[in-house]
């Protein structure tokens, strides 16, 4: 597939390539350029969109004690305390 760039520097994104990444109008791009030279379009999607991507496990939610005790807990493990000074 090829398209055109017109003189200001558009081009337009062939139906394909608009179907397989679901792009619709008003939809924002990104382009990645690696350093062999090849560039990747990729669809800029909203964080709202990764709502329901993640299968709920049934455990109860952890709270923020309990991250700040295993923080307490595994960030002192194999380190001598230091005094403060």
């Amino acid at each position: 597939m090829e398209s055109a760039i017109t003189v200001k520097g558009q081009a337009t994104i062939p139906k394909p390539v608009r179907d397989h990444l679901r792009l619709k109008p008003g939809d924002k791009v990104k382009f990645f350029i690696h350093p062999n030279g090849s560039v990747v379009l990729l669809p800029t999607r909203p964080i709202s969109s990764l709502r329901g991507i993640i299968k709920k496990s049934g455990r109860k939610p952890v709270t923020i004690e309990d991250m700040r005790q295993a923080v307490l807990a595994g960030g002192s493990e194999g380190f001598p305390r230091r005094k403060r000074q």
